[in-house]
């Protein structure tokens, strides 16, 4: 059975103590088993006293980073490798096995071109000095590629599985996330087959960032997809509503959202698990 997990996107717009506390104690009380903490930049933030307090409340913890602009690793490799570097320590101050998110580059920094053969030989360079450096403390690096508007260097889940191959390794993983998904691969099956055991962790996300279930994401294809690679990691709800008005620029939400934030969570989360109970069962019996 995966992890239903939600994002501190959920609760509130950006990690703090106070407000870190409080999305916990939501995770908790809807019923998810799993928040994702996406890490500020700082790195901000008290690992271990996050997980006292996740421990206390009986749910799982996972850290995620999205790269700022001045760790853009096809310019700036070396302040990435610096930051991500240090992003892996607080997993590991955490008890913690993955780090996931946007860590190929800075969301909406372009070029204006499409990511070149060097950019790639520069990206796949720091990874493979990331890998190294994950893997002696057990940790698996997760990369999500984001859609065309907020990324050249990786869009689509072949571009990351074929630097995976390259580098020959098994500490770095896919990270793939349904809005993205939704704009820039062709169906929600094949790259969920193509990811097989590479794929880490899913953000579940409509493609209007609204309700799961009621926009164009083809939900059977993707769960019919999990449940014959037999997907065990969490699927995180990353849903947003404008109720949490600091989030309405930084994820365009230029019309009022039809649910609260608690409608979101709660409802998105019962309609992950009815689709795992539909096609998981399914295809244990194909």
């Amino acid at each position: 059975m995966p992890i239903f997990g939600t994002s501190i996107l959920s609760f509130i717009p950006r990690w703090t103590a106070e407000g870190g506390s409080f999305a916990i104690q939501k995770t908790a009380e809807y019923g998810f088993d799993m928040l994702e903490i996406n890490l500020p930049t700082t790195l901000d933030f008290d690992a271990k006293e996050t997980k006292r307090q996740l421990d206390q409340y009986g749910i799982q913890g996972r850290l995620s980073l999205n790269l700022p602009t001045s760790c853009h690793i096809p310019l700036y490799p070396e302040n990435a490798i610096a930051l991500i570097t240090k992003a892996i320590d607080k997993v590991g101050e955490m008890n913690g096995d993955f780090l996931g998110g946007v860590l190929h580059s800075a969301i909406g920094t372009f070029t204006g071109k499409q990511c070149t053969a060097d950019e790639r030989i520069i990206v796949r360079q720091v990874f493979t000095e990331l890998s190294a450096y994950a893997k002696k403390q057990g940790i698996t690096l997760g990369i999500e590629p984001i859609n065309r508007y907020e990324s050249y260097v990786f869009t689509a889940a072949n571009e990351v599985l074929q630097m995976i191959e390259e580098i020959n390794t098994d500490t770095i993983g896919l990270h793939l996330d349904t809005f993205h998904m939704n704009i820039e691969e062709r169906n929600f099956y094949d790259p969920i087959i193509a990811s097989g055991e590479k794929l880490k962790h899913v953000h579940i996300t409509e493609s209007d960032r609204g309700m799961t279930g009621e926009g164009n994401v083809h939900w059977d294809d993707f769960f019919k997809a999990l449940g014959e690679i037999n997907y065990q990691g969490p699927l995180v709800l990353e849903n947003f509503s404008s109720e949490i008005t600091a989030l309405v620029g930084p994820t365009s939400l230029w019309r009022p959202s039809k649910y609260n934030s608690e409608e979101l969570a709660k409802g998105s989360l019962l309609f992950m698990k009815e689709m795992v109970a539909k096609w998981y069962n399914n295809s244990q019996l194909i």
